[in-house]
């Protein structure tokens, strides 16, 4: 009896908790969800969203936001004028369910909890103009623009246990660490027809899958470029090498990163699209990455109209004049 009344409690109590916005008392969390340029101007502050716990794009040290994705979103509040806030996302089951929640509808629980801006999105048009069965479009209440960095696959290996890795096909025969439910981890274990699978290990993120290559449990990492370099720049790393392969088979190997925000706020979006552009061809995204230790590549967006000789300022490869 005692378990029904719970039951019956909980089911009148739940749907009137997710029919009220949460309210915790800070007015920058509820702050009201339509934030456009002029407002976000005149409220002297940009919330900038970046996954948390994911390193090395955005993380906390000590409490303080850190990472590749962090300095960006600073240099654009700064651009703009205005001071930046930091929007930590939790990553759902999906990139739709992401931008959903952070960017143009807001969580069940906190529907004013938006990020003005959100970073680490695949800038890519296939996905942007996705349809559903009736021919809508399933991105409809999103843009996604202003890339700002191409990201690729990487592998790094430990040479006492491998002399090189030329193909993924000398993973039939030697361990190899990947973060559960990622491309890698379906790449590998059903690249070559399945004959990969046996030797493939599964770690909560790349840095576990690290742990475990100094343990001798694994030969070789595969994860983003970014994050594997990220880990090659620790000292108890520094063994271990970067492999030269490319991954035959995987899609896409390389993908432009960029930003996204509410369909209705596009003239934010122009100006954070000008920043972005100037920042690029600049080569303060180059320095911004080589402060972190990690390699920088310009989006192939930039490459279709830029020279070569505009790209390598970008990149670092010459001096700006």
């Amino acid at each position: 009896m005692k378990t029904l009344s719970l039951v019956l409690a909980l089911l009148l109590f739940v749907p009137l908790a997710w029919g009220q916005e949460v309210d915790d008392g800070d007015p920058l969390l509820n702050r009201p969800a339509d934030r456009t340029y002029d407002i976000i101007v005149d409220s002297g502050y940009l919330k900038v969203g970046v996954y948390e716990n994911f390193p090395p794009y955005s993380f906390e040290v000590n409490g303080e936001p850190r990472g590749i994705d962090v300095e960006i979103g600073k240099r654009i509040a700064r651009e703009l004028g205005v001071e930046f806030k930091v929007h930590w996302i939790v990553p759902d089951e999906n990139l739709g369910d992401d931008l959903r929640n952070n960017v143009w509808k807001g969580h069940y629980l906190a529907k004013r909890r938006l990020a003005d801006v959100m970073m680490r999105v695949p800038y890519d048009k296939e996905y942007a103009y996705m349809q559903d069965s009736t021919g809508e479009y399933i991105n409809e209440q999103v843009v996604l623009f202003g890339p700002y960095q191409q990201e690729t696959w990487q592998v790094a290996f430990n040479p006492e246990q491998l002399g090189s890795v030329e193909t993924v096909a000398v993973f039939q025969y030697h361990p190899v660490g990947v973060e559960i439910d990622t491309l890698p981890d379906f790449y590998l274990t059903s690249g070559l027809q399945g004959r990969m699978r046996e030797q493939v290990r599964h770690y909560p993120n790349v840095k576990a899958a690290f742990e475990a290559m100094r343990a001798g449990e694994v030969s070789a990492v595969m994860g983003m470029r970014a994050e594997i370099d990220h880990e090659l720049a620790r000292p108890e790393n520094g063994a271990f090498r970067l492999a030269s392969n490319g991954f035959p088979g995987i899609g896409k190997q390389v993908w432009d990163v960029g930003m996204a925000i509410k369909h209705t706020h596009r003239q934010l979006g122009y100006a954070l699209e000008e920043i972005i552009g100037n920042l690029v061809k600049g080569g303060e995204l180059d320095a911004v990455f080589a402060k972190l230790d990690l390699q920088y590549s310009v989006p192939q967006y930039y490459r279709e109209f830029l020279s070569e000789e505009a790209i390598a300022r970008a990149e670092g490869e010459l001096q700006s004049p």
